[in-house]
């Protein structure tokens, strides 16, 4: 292989200057006063609960990937049917993906009081430092993200530099720190997200439809806990989430391009390191957007998301004209074509944003009509709330659907003849349309990061006493949050979608390689005519042709199926966790209004801790199920079915677990803010019947959009991710 470019340098560097802004951005905000005593005192009590959960978790988590590590171990050393790096990549992207999620919860926890602070001065100086500090989240995902594939990529280069497959081993060895990045998340997008929506069931339920005290109130025992889950959902899991997915598109593109142009040394290593620059010049354009995000006093929602939206939109609008810059320079084949499919990415992930922003903000009609739903009751308010999420579905599957085909063509020169080189190369442009999708998520995740913390700042705010005005703004502001969190969970399951289908790709190849492996160590395979198969000169059409992998084939019918009821046990498995942990919430605060006297007037103090202590052992408890399930079910289908059923269930589990996830996103966003809309004083406003009937249609979608759909863009790409590094595996059974 040829010396690495000088042009791969900018990977690191980049990383490196955006772990430097995001600690810039935490030194500004901890320079900021965080208000009276009582705003400091709630804002501990939050940070000492978010810091013990994940400390627990952490410890959980831990555990799991020791014995992964163990068995990946077994695998390389002992059955040596996988690379030796494997056990190493696995826990380092464990490792990165946690330290994401906890430097971003860190900054939030401390943000949250300074932001309630602010607001007290003014709108613009609340939505700064709320922003900013979200921007810390997305400045580490990013950073970290970058660091990691720069290091190994610098270690395996080192170790394999002159053999002649050395860039697909070393970019599909890379993977498997995806893997790791992907288990960390699911755990903590499913422990925090379980934690989060049973203090929130609990305390919406009791407090603010029995008890009828505002949100928020000090009087609740649950209101901590809500506070804190926020924190260890919304921003530790999330940063967790976004890292895997922004460091699972590159590498699968990397992957892909490794084999799409190997029989061409140079233009294989330019493949490589494209994906990644392409990122690299993303996040300072980022940066550019995040210093543009600014707004007027008594501004408006239409006001506020277009200041938010100037700063994303303006970096998209940069790195679509930077990507024919870095494309051309860097001397890519069809470099023009694969500039459009960049645009394609960034083009479906805007089109992704807006379709969802319409169907989950209150300024829009779905989510007025589930409010107007509300004057006939919670059933009607339900009713409406799941057929809006539905028919939301509609615009961001024919966008990537469109997108997928669209980037292909592009790609490989719009070639209908479906060779193994045009099907190599439009691969690599569908790769690479999620790396376009995915190149600002410095700042996408920003706006994402940034709700968490203006919800935070709102309950601190009611907690304090704080003047009407200032609650006022807190909640423009936690509205806004709700709105940008959809917009951000909708890009970043369209981004999984499009990851998913290239790790399709990059599992083949893995698979070509244990075969390879086999063959050397004196296997032969033959065909269904009992002719020798050799997977050195074999190209995926081959591939397809030996594993008989058509629809005709009960196996990939089986696999598919399998995949499908994967994303419909998981979610069902979440929201029974979510629901059993919020029953027994419920059951703690009715207790304390029963027998801690004097607690409704204000009199007594309520045991806080004591329901931070049941969402944590419930989250810790319940996680372990359906996260583990996602590594558990691609093995048994690798040695069971083989190669044909499990490329079933990656096609049937993207296919719904995609489609899935963007309803329950959606329809969790529109019943939180019908809620916000009704709220603001339409329909009777607080305390009033329809505000109850709201309440109840946003308690049924909290787990919809907090829990169970977000998930799933981790559950498709963790399986597909298990399957790559399992494909040893399955070649041995078949």
């Amino acid at each position: 292989m040829n010396n690495i470019p000088l042009v791969f340098w900018l990977i690191p560097a980049a990383s490196i200057t955006a772990l430097a802004m995001a600690w810039y951005f935490f030194r500004t905000m901890m320079k900021e006063e965080e208000g009276t005593a009582r705003m400091i005192d709630i804002a501990a009590h939050v940070r000492k609960g978010a810091m013990a959960y994940l400390r627990q978790q952490y410890k959980v988590v831990g555990i799991v990937f020791a014995v992964l590590a163990v068995l990946f171990a077994f695998m390389a050393y002992v059955l040596k049917v996988q690379n030796p790096w494997v056990p190493f990549a696995f826990l380092t992207g464990g490792l990165f993906s946690g330290l994401a999620g906890f430097f971003g919860m860190k900054t939030a926890t401390y943000a949250s009081a300074r932001t309630a602070n602010a607001a007290r001065k003014g709108l613009d100086r609340g939505l700064r430092i709320a922003f900013r500090s979200g921007a810390v989240m997305g400045l580490v995902v990013v950073g970290l993200g970058l660091l990691d594939i720069a290091i190994w990529f610098l270690i395996l280069n080192a170790f394999y530099d002159g053999e002649p497959t050395a860039l697909i081993t070393i970019t599909t060895t890379m993977l498997t720190f995806g893997m790791g990045a992907s288990t960390q998340a699911l755990f903590a997008r499913v422990g925090g997200g379980i934690y989060t929506k049973a203090a929130d069931v609990g305390a919406d339920i009791v407090g603010k439809v029995e008890a009828d005290i505002p949100e928020d109130d000090p009087r609740n025992p649950a209101t901590i806990a809500d506070n804190v889950g926020d924190n260890v959902g919304d921003v530790a899991g999330m940063g967790a989430d976004l890292y895997e997915s922004y460091c699972g598109s590159i590498l699968s593109t990397a992957a892909l391009g490794a084999t799409a142009f190997a029989m061409n040394g140079e233009m294989q290593l330019k493949a490589v390191i494209a994906p990644m620059t392409i990122a690299s010049v993303g996040i300072f354009l980022s940066l550019i957007g995040i210093f543009t995000v600014r707004t007027k006093e008594g501004a408006t929602m239409r006001d506020l998301l277009h200041s938010l939206g100037l700063g994303t939109n303006l970096s998209a609008a940069l790195i679509a004209v930077a990507t024919f810059i870095i494309l051309y320079l860097l001397g890519m084949e069809n470099w023009l074509g694969l500039s459009m499919s960049v645009i394609t990415g960034l083009a479906a992930g805007v089109i992704i944003g807006q379709a969802t922003e319409y169907f989950t903000s209150q300024s829009y009609n779905p989510t007025k009509s589930i409010a107007e739903a509300s004057q006939t009751g919670s059933a009607t308010v339900i009713i409406k709330g799941i057929g809006t999420g539905m028919i939301s579905t509609m615009v961001p599957v024919v966008t990537i659907s469109i997108a997928i085909m669209l980037s292909f063509l592009f790609a490989n020169g719009f070639d209908l003849s479906m060779s193994t080189a045009s099907i190599s190369h439009g691969l690599y442009g569908i790769g690479i349309a999620a790396v376009g999708m995915l190149s600002t998520l410095g700042i996408t995740l920003a706006t994402d990061a940034y709700g968490p913390i203006a919800d935070n700042a709102g309950g601190n705010a009611e907690m304090s006493g704080l003047g009407e005005d200032v609650r006022h703004r807190t909640d423009a502001l936690d509205a806004l949050g709700n709105t940008t969190a959809a917009t951000g969970k909708g890009f970043a399951i369209g981004s999984a979608a499009l990851t998913a289908l290239a790790l399709l790709a990059s599992y083949i190849e893995e698979i070509k390689i244990a075969m390879i492996r086999a063959v050397e160590e004196g296997r032969v395979f033959t065909n269904s005519v009992g002719e020798i198969f050799n997977p050195s000169a074999a190209g995926i059409n081959d591939f397809m042709e030996f594993f008989q992998v058509t629809l005709i084939n009960p196996k990939v019918l089986t696999g598919a199926f399998i995949g499908a009821m994967a994303a419909f046990l998981f979610c069902g498995l979440t929201m029974g966790a979510v629901g059993r942990a919020a029953g027994a919430m419920v059951s703690e605060v009715r207790r304390q209004f029963r027998e801690i006297k004097g607690i409704l007037e204000g009199k007594a103090t309520p045991d806080y801790g004591r329901c931070v202590e049941i969402s944590t052992r419930s989250a810790q408890r319940e996680m372990i199920l359906p996260s583990l399930l996602a590594i558990i079910i691609p093995i048994i289908v690798g040695i069971v079915l083989g190669v044909a059923g499990v490329l079933g269930l990656l096609t049937g589990g993207l296919a719904a677990g995609f489609t899935l996830a963007i309803f329950m996103s959606n329809a969790g966003g529109a019943w939180d803010n019908a809620k916000k809309y009704v709220e603001e004083g339409n329909y009777g406003g607080k305390g009033s019947n329809c505000h109850k009937a709201t309440i109840v249609g946003d308690t049924v979608g909290d787990p919809f959009k907090d829990t169970s759909g977000p998930s799933l863009n981790i559950l498709i790409k963790l399986m597909s991710m298990v399957s790559i590094v399992m494909a040893g595996l399955t070649v041995a059974f078949a």
